[in-house]
């Protein structure tokens, strides 16, 4: 599970379901995002128990057996495959975003396993969000825009997701300007 970032104690101003969360403090708007988890760390164990489970229980038809003995390298390594794609999988989705919205500036930052932070701010009064149906790596692409550069936001969410975050996004935008 993703661990819950707390701004100086202060609830979220809004909770959704979605894989995102707005909260205000003082003169500052944050919002973070991380890609959705549809199997938590609880359920990462059911999945590994039952897999061995389902492995072994046909092999207890064979105890005595060298047919056993022979069995037992391609059961461990199905499960270590499942084991470590899951790993992979969870490696792979600690993706957080951190959108900072104040009077002056806007700022996001990226973080990623394995790569270095990257940032992008720009006056909020030139920070614009766009849309792109089409053009882009996903259908509904959310993009910021400011100080010469556009920069993805939120690509991992799904399409409902991003055009909810975007027009969220606007609307922060908006009571800034």
């Amino acid at each position: 599970m993703r661990k819950k970032a707390v701004f100086n104690g202060s609830p979220p101003t809004y909770l959704s379901c979605m894989p995102y969360e707005w909260s205000r403090h003082q003169n500052e708007t944050r919002l973070e995002i991380w890609p959705y988890r549809s199997l938590p760390k609880l359920g990462f164990v059911i999945v590994i128990s039952i897999a061995t489970l389902l492995l072994a229980l046909p092999a207890f038809a064979l105890l005595g057996t060298i047919v056993l003995w022979s069995l037992m390298p391609f059961m461990a390594v199905a499960i270590a495959g499942l084991w470590f794609g899951l790993q992979k999988s969870y490696r792979d989705g600690e993706v957080l975003e951190e959108l900072s919205i104040t009077e002056d500036e806007i700022t996001l930052t990226r973080h990623q396993p394995k790569k270095p932070v990257q940032s992008w701010s720009c006056n909020v009064y030139w920070a614009t969000t766009h849309l792109h149906q089409d053009k882009g790596p996903v259908p509904d692409y959310v993009t910021l825009k400011g100080n010469g550069r556009e920069v993805e936001i939120g690509a991992f969410l799904s399409k409902d997701e991003r055009n909810k975050l975007y027009s969220e996004l606007r609307g922060e935008l908006a009571k800034v300007n």
